[in-house]
């Protein structure tokens, strides 16, 4: 899920289909390589996240895949 803020300053670029594919396909569209590694329990408990977007040398924690796509896209529009 992604939170209200998040969607907010989604919105606010002209991207209002939030969905986890739409936001990969958006994602794909600005950069040229990601990496998305869902973590593992012992790690997804230490850094209290599920996913982990890199790109660049940029990382982006987040809950959902989306939310991490979410992330990255506001990282590089």
């Amino acid at each position: 899920m992604i939170s209200a803020q998040l969607q907010t300053r989604l919105a606010q670029h002209g991207i209002t289909n939030l969905g986890e594919v739409a936001l990969r396909e958006a994602l794909e569209a600005h950069c040229e390589t990601y990496t998305l590694i869902k973590l593992a329990p012992w790690p997804a408990r230490r850094w209290k996240c599920q996913y982990r977007l890199m790109i660049g040398d940029k990382i982006y924690d987040a809950q959902s895949a989306a939310e991490a796509y979410a992330l990255g896209l506001l990282g590089n529009v």
